[in-house]
């Protein structure tokens, strides 16, 4: 497939890949046994952690009140850092005090509401800009692009990340997460902007062409924690995508 033949999301489809993203994180946290504190491919946190992030990121989408909260006291904790990192370290914090147990009821009853609520995230809010370093440069987000794009690709990549850190399956599908890989493809290649044929292994994968350059063959979901710097890569696997 012609790289620029992958269509951008619109705010449908992205709706669509957050509910059932949001319903595939959350049956893999039920299937958790004595897993919480392994660690993960995120040094900071243990997959508890990651839970009470993804948690708290859910909770902010449904309450207008608990975004405004994080948005104030992520800027406080983030100080002169970007201000996602303040808001993820928030979000683990005040969260650590729950048991396993309620953080399982809580994601449970959440993630279907805040995948609704995403997509009715009011156009005035959607302009709201975000600055955030990706790869050393400092970018401007918008709050449309981080909820549209950005908040599923986190949680994709965090069920990835708990997966391989307690060894329960990843669930894959070429219809949802071939999807989620190919738009990080096509944001890959609007980055670095060079030719080349990329062919991704897998349920999520396929081949996908830009020009006549380097030639590059990997397993889409190692593609893919390459980019996000969970895998180092030369050439123009060394190009990061934001997740």
């Amino acid at each position: 497939m012609a790289i620029e033949s992958v269509p951008l999301l619109d705010r449908a489809r992205a709706a669509v890949l957050a509910e059932a993203e949001y319903e595939r994180f959350a049956d893999l946290v039920r299937s958790l046994d004595d897993d919480w504190t392994r660690r993960t491919d995120c040094p900071a946190w243990d997959v508890r952690a990651m839970v009470a992030h993804v948690l708290g990121a859910m909770e902010s989408h449904v309450s207008p009140r608990e975004l405004v909260h994080q948005l104030r006291a992520g800027g406080r904790a983030a100080g002169d850092r970007p201000l996602i990192d303040g808001i993820t370290e928030v979000q683990v914090a005040e969260r650590a005090h729950l048991s396993t147990s309620r953080l399982v009821e809580r994601l449970t009853a959440t993630a279907p509401r805040a995948a609704r609520a995403r997509r009715r995230l009011p156009a005035p809010l959607r302009r709201i800009p975000l600055k955030q370093d990706v790869g050393g440069v400092m970018e401007t987000w918008t709050m449309g692009y981080l909820y549209d794009v950005i908040y599923t690709r986190d949680t994709w990549m965090h069920r990835t990340d708990i997966a391989r850190a307690t060894g329960r399956p990843l669930v894959l599908t070429a219809d949802h997460d071939g999807r989620v890989v190919a738009d990080v493809a096509a944001e890959w290649a609007r980055r670095h902007g060079r030719p080349f044929r990329l062919r991704l292994t897998g349920p999520a994968g396929g081949t996908y062409v830009a020009g006549d350059g380097e030639e590059i063959t990997l397993d889409a979901v190692e593609f893919c924690r390459i980019l996000s710097g969970r895998g180092s890569g030369t050439g123009l696997l060394a190009q990061p995508v934001p997740f």
